[in-house]
């Protein structure tokens, strides 16, 4: 007879029922990024009309919009020129009243080797395409948590999206140890490891591929499907809204092949 546990991580006790909105940064504003940020509309207006205290995001890109980004990012022709967190932010608070930030600058350390401002927050999503900006990221959270100073929007977790032309994936850390409650049917996880300590050696042989930037549409797809961003995001962000709305989960990412359709979920383990 087989009694081994399904292995859960429960969710943090605060992004259940807090007292104020969850802060979110999200790091990235390009093909994954804008749509992620379309999402998280969604999301904090449906937590929002259940009762909780919803989303607060602040969306970092230092990037601007040029004509390769049009049709297959959130931008239209005359935002052309415009930095890219500024363009989505200040459309999503026109359209949800809300009143998230941009910021027009890179997530990273200064040259003293000093936290970017408005650094902290109870959750981190990263849509980039940058290994070392990956790592870089990491750094900051290891950082931060080693900080700690236990205040309402202490660093909790981690999600990373990362994709190739075909084939992407999602991966769900905790930043520290969660705690957990204590369980008869389930073993409980309480830390989800980093995506650049667990597939770090993947992540620098990834590097050496080719992320110059596209001059055109037609360039950019030659490197990206059109599809594969928004498949990832909404598969993504449907594992944190699961976090939210379920209080628990038993995966904590997955491997995505858009070319022949195939999912391949990551277990808690």
């Amino acid at each position: 007879m087989n009694t081994e546990k399904t292995k859960i991580h429960f969710t943090d006790n605060y992004l259940i029922n807090p007292t104020n909105p969850i802060t979110v940064n999200l790091i990235g504003a390009g093909g994954t990024g804008s749509k992620v940020l379309t999402a998280l509309m969604e999301m904090n207006h449906s937590l929002i009309e259940l009762g909780h205290a919803g989303l607060q995001v602040r969306l970092w890109d230092d990037d601007i919009i040029t004509s390769a980004n049009l049709g297959r990012q959130r931008f239209a022709e005359c935002e052309t020129g415009l930095y890219k967190s500024v363009s989505l932010v200040n459309r999503a608070n026109r359209f949800s009243g809300t009143s998230w930030k941009a910021e027009t600058q890179k997530f990273e350390k200064d040259k003293f080797g000093r936290l970017p401002e408005n650094a902290k927050s109870t959750i981190y999503i990263t849509c980039v395409d940058n290994v070392q900006t990956r790592f870089g990221v990491a750094e900051i959270l290891k950082e931060i948590s080693y900080r700690r100073n236990y205040s309402r929007d202490e660093p909790k977790y981690w999600l990373d999206f990362g994709n190739s032309r075909h084939t992407g994936q999602v991966l769900l850390s905790t930043i520290g140890t969660i705690k957990q409650p204590n369980s008869e049917k389930y073993e409980t996880v309480a830390s989800l490891p980093f995506v650049t300590e667990e597939f770090g050696d993947l992540l620098k042989q990834s590097e050496q591929q080719d992320n110059t930037p596209s001059c055109s549409l037609a360039e950019a797809l030659e490197k990206q499907e059109l599809f594969i961003n928004s498949s990832l995001t909404q598969m993504g962000c449907s594992l944190l809204w699961n976090l939210f709305r379920n209080g628990m989960t038993e995966y904590r990412g997955f491997f995505h092949n858009l070319k022949d359709y195939r999912t391949q979920p990551i277990k808690v383990a």
